[in-house]
């Protein structure tokens, strides 16, 4: 039986909220509010890929596993294969779900959806995506838009092969737009495949990490949610994020 570990990349370097990871939000650093999401999951171990103590220091005090890893890594995949190595050498977790570090509202039954593309499809690589109902994001190169294969039905989600990933409006004519949600659940085996290739031609051109995979030859399937969690990338996302906490506990 496939078994799963979630890993949280998180550092400290970011221009537009230093030291994001441990933002306030509302009484908990924002690292531990993601760590919550993910054990609210109850797939397996939670794991904190840091790159320094102060936000192992955090992590550990509340009762939360975290290692630290080299600072410059590249990318957030390197730093989840570096911990894992560290805490799993012989591999027992052969399934793996990167979920970032700035998304403190992202609802548990979403990470678990994550992991049916892989599990029940058999893609390498699973993500989420949701339908875009502002026209202004579709134009919006900061939001990521899928090209995918026709949606297939999966009980309560459905399920699509991703063909393309860009930040302009994909595919061209469509009547509808999906979003990418920027979680990942990968076999083991993929994720190391992928961590070891150099960045592609496509990855370069479009600052897309996830184009590496489909250039390689890798298949990733897309499960299809009903919205698309708050990233906190700046001050305003961060005092958003703490009025919806405070209107949901109101």
């Amino acid at each position: 039986m496939a078994q799963t570990i979630i890993v949280i990349p998180a550092r400290l370097a970011s221009t537009r909220l230093p030291n994001k990871p441990l933002a306030d939000i509302n009484g908990k650093p924002m690292i531990i509010r993601v760590m919550e999401q993910a054990y609210a999951a109850n797939l397996g171990p939670v794991l904190v890929a840091c790159c320094g103590p102060e936000i192992r220091s955090v992590v550990e005090s509340h009762g939360g596993i975290a290692l630290e890893t080299e600072p410059n890594l590249p990318s957030g995949s390197d730093r989840i294969v570096a911990a894992l190595r560290q805490y799993d050498p012989s591999g027992s977790y052969d399934q793996v779900i990167n979920l970032q570090g700035d998304l403190p509202l992202i609802p548990s039954q979403d990470i678990k959806a994550s992991l049916i593309p892989i599990s029940e499809y058999g893609y390498d690589i699973g993500t989420l995506g949701a339908q875009i109902t502002d026209d202004a994001d579709i134009a919006n190169p900061n939001v990521v838009k899928i090209a995918t294969s026709a949606w297939q039905k999966h009980q309560d989600l459905a399920i699509a092969r991703a063909i393309y990933f860009s930040r302009l409006p994909v595919p061209a004519n469509a009547d509808s737009h999906y979003h990418h949600i920027g979680i990942y659940a990968y076999k083991r085996l993929a994720l190391e495949r992928f961590v070891d290739l150099p960045p592609s031609h496509l990855e370069k051109i479009e600052k897309l990490e996830q184009l590496r995979a489909l250039e390689d030859g890798m298949k990733i399937g897309v499960g299809l949610t009903q919205g698309v969690p708050l990233s906190v990338d700046t001050p305003e996302d961060l005092e958003c994020v703490k009025t919806i906490l405070n209107q949901d506990s109101a």
